[in-house]
């Protein structure tokens, strides 16, 4: 080693050790109940070619998707209000406002360009860390530029604005430039397992491939355009026409399989009663939301009085992956 190695090593020696910049803790952005009044449609893609990979090794995502995407069920609970929250304290570091909520399409494609993520907030968390909340609710944005938070501080409200096709908060997370996924923000390798991929949040969510948003009775099959609105939830009384359920859906995948079916009326406890109408319906294609329906015409007589069941179950590679149920009086 040279003289001029020496020194300089004995000098780097001497120096004092700068302590690292810890990753910032984040809290879930959006004042709502996964798996209840929200859900997460589209995580970060981790694969760097065409194909898609989530951090938990499925694929719900999308080619560069570039964010958590914390979806609302329906336009009505967007409408109604719910509240965008800061992740991590910080510095506000830009807003945008202004911008319409609605569908994106062709006709708006142009409006939209440069400016996809619509009505936003972005904070800096220092260190190299900034997030970045999108499509957001025109005239909502509840904070200025340079404004210093704290986590869990209310910034505006989900919105339809920019290059989206439903109400929800897209939240990108980067960190010195570069996109980081929360759920996994040290690893290349997909892993679910929130103890092995140490991520950013401090309460992490459970990682869902796919999920139902909502089941309901009706007295015929909803339009779609009902279902996404919040609207398809009827009353249904023993003279009704027929008795039907849906099931609003996620992240399906080719070859899953909605298993639907309507028991009543109801017994006693813990007897949901004999079974109205049953069945399974193979899923043929992969599609990032969806819904299925069943029913039966009203007998002669008229429906029985009394409390009816509807479940669904969502099946991949024979597991239940997600399940919800409904009851309903008929009077």
């Amino acid at each position: 080693m040279s003289i001029r190695s020496r020194i300089a090593l004995s000098f780097a020696l001497l120096l004092p050790t700068l302590p690292a910049v810890a990753d910032p803790v984040m809290v879930q952005p959006i004042d709502c109940t996964l798996g209840m009044d929200c859900y997460i449609q589209y995580y970060v893609d981790r694969d760097s070619g065409p194909a898609v990979r989530d951090f938990g090794c499925g694929a719900l995502s999308y080619d560069g998707h570039k964010g958590t995407d914390f979806a609302l069920i329906s336009l009505d609970q967007m409408e109604a209000g719910v509240n965008v929250l800061a992740a991590a304290p910080g510095v506000v570091r830009g807003i945008r406002d202004g911008m319409a909520d609605e569908y994106y399409n062709a006709e708006t494609s142009t409006e939209v360009q440069g400016r996809e993520c619509g009505n936003g907030v972005a904070i800096d968390h220092g260190g190299g860390w900034v997030s970045q909340y999108c499509h957001l609710k025109q005239g909502s944005i509840a904070v200025i530029e340079g404004q210093r938070v704290g986590a869990n501080a209310v910034l505006g409200q989900v919105g339809l604005s920019g290059k989206t096709q439903f109400p929800h908060l897209h939240l990108s997370i980067r960190h010195q430039g570069q996109v980081t996924d929360p759920f996994q923000p040290h690893s290349d390798q997909c892993n679910a397992d929130a103890e092995v991929n140490d991520p950013l949040w401090q309460d992490p969510p459970a990682y869902t491939p796919a999920g139902i948003i909502d089941l309901g009775f009706a007295e015929a099959v909803p339009s779609y355009d009902a279902v996404k609105a919040g609207q398809a939830h009827e009353e249904v009384v023993t003279t009704s026409p027929a008795l039907v359920t849906w099931a609003y859906a996620y992240g399906s995948r080719q070859g899953d399989v909605m298993h639907l079916r309507i028991q009543g009326p109801e017994l006693g406890q813990g007897n949901a009663g004999p079974t109205v109408v049953n069945k399974r319906i193979l899923l043929q294609k992969s599609q990032s939301i969806f819904f299925r329906a069943i029913g039966r015409k009203r007998p002669t007589t008229g429906w029985p009085a009394g409390r009816y069941h509807a479940a669904v179950d969502l099946i991949r590679d024979g597991r239940v992956i997600d399940t919800r149920h409904s009851v309903i009086e008929l009077r």
